[in-house]
């Protein structure tokens, strides 16, 4: 008599594939809490998304994910059937900390930033203060005042425009130094470039590092320092995007679920099922009646006894 083996508990979906540095593990320099991952608010979209504060809060890291269809991994002596390939990099945590300033700003008054980054619906959000670079960096995009012990804050929008124009700056050295291919040349599929490299244009750098910094800033903002760079609006924007958007596999801030500690893939939106093609529209309308499946022909067959 043959029984049914149990399914142990290791074929759950508990395991994910993850690219990260080094030092997003790194606990040798603090005493305080472990890595952990957090929902924050995307500030560029206002929902929420997934990311990962360091041991200590020290450090913030965006999580990010490469999906196609029908992808599962082999872990150990298990098929996760999640398919997606997490990567985690380093992010700077002042593209959080912004819409806060930006909000409470519109008051036009002078405030600790304790009390401008508060958010009921994602209350890690305080964490993002005690960021190395967000204190290093607040005086980027607010003016300071000091009382005493005590420094306040109030949002400055010459001031943003200014340090985002820099982040576009580094961006475009970056992609130079690493000759990475931009600009409507560009065959975003497989990043073969199509003009010659003298066809190049420096508004083509400025549009495609514009381009990466609007991911992580609002819709206004991004139209702000578009007029700053002097780069004129343009009619077919997809055109234009940088081959990141563009590529098949996605690209995207992973969205947070519940249980976001665990990845849970089930709260995750999957794309909707592909539509039929004319062929198989065809197939379906055939009358099958009297039709065998093709499983009939490999079924093992009845032995008939004789009398």
């Amino acid at each position: 008599m043959t029984t049914k083996k149990k399914r142990s508990s290791t074929t759950q979906n508990d395991k994910w594939v993850v690219i990260a540095p080094d030092s997003v593990a790194d606990t040798s320099k603090t005493d305080s809490n472990d890595p952990a991952f957090v929902r924050l608010r995307n500030p560029a979209t206002g929902e929420a998304s997934l990311y990962l504060f360091s041991s200590g809060d020290s450090e913030l890291y965006e999580v990010k994910a490469f999906d196609e269809d029908y992808h599962s991994w082999f872990v150990g002596q298990t098929v996760q059937r999640d398919g997606r390939l997490l990567y985690i990099t380093p992010m700077d945590p002042m593209y959080l900390v912004l819409p806060y300033l930006i909000k409470v700003g519109k008051e036009g008054k002078f405030q600790p930033v304790q009390q401008v980054v508060l958010d009921e619906d994602f209350p890690a959000c305080t964490r993002l203060l005690s960021c190395s670079r967000t204190q290093a960096s607040l005086h980027h995009v607010a003016e300071e005042k000091e009382v005493g012990s005590q420094r306040f804050h109030r949002y400055n929008q010459e001031k943003t425009m200014q340090w985002l124009q820099k982040k576009v700056d580094k961006t475009v050295k970056a992609l130079k130094m690493r000759n990475i291919s931009v600009g409507g040349g560009v065959k975003s599929t497989t990043y073969i470039r199509m003009k010659q490299e003298s066809d190049v244009q420096e508004e083509d750098y400025l549009r495609y590092a514009h381009g990466l910094i609007s991911e992580y800033i609002s819709e206004d903002l991004s139209k702000e320092l578009l007029n700053v760079l002097g780069l004129p609006e343009i009619s077919s924007p997809k055109e234009l995007e940088p081959p990141s958007k563009k590529r098949k596999l996605s690209d995207k801030p992973v969205e947070a679920g519940e249980d976001y500690t665990k990845f849970n893939s089930a709260d995750f939106i999957r794309k909707p099922p592909k539509k039929m093609t004319a062929a198989q529209k065809s197939l379906a309308k055939v009358d099958k009646t009297g039709m065998k499946t093709m499983s009939s022909f490999f079924s093992p067959k009845v032995k008939t006894e004789n009398n």
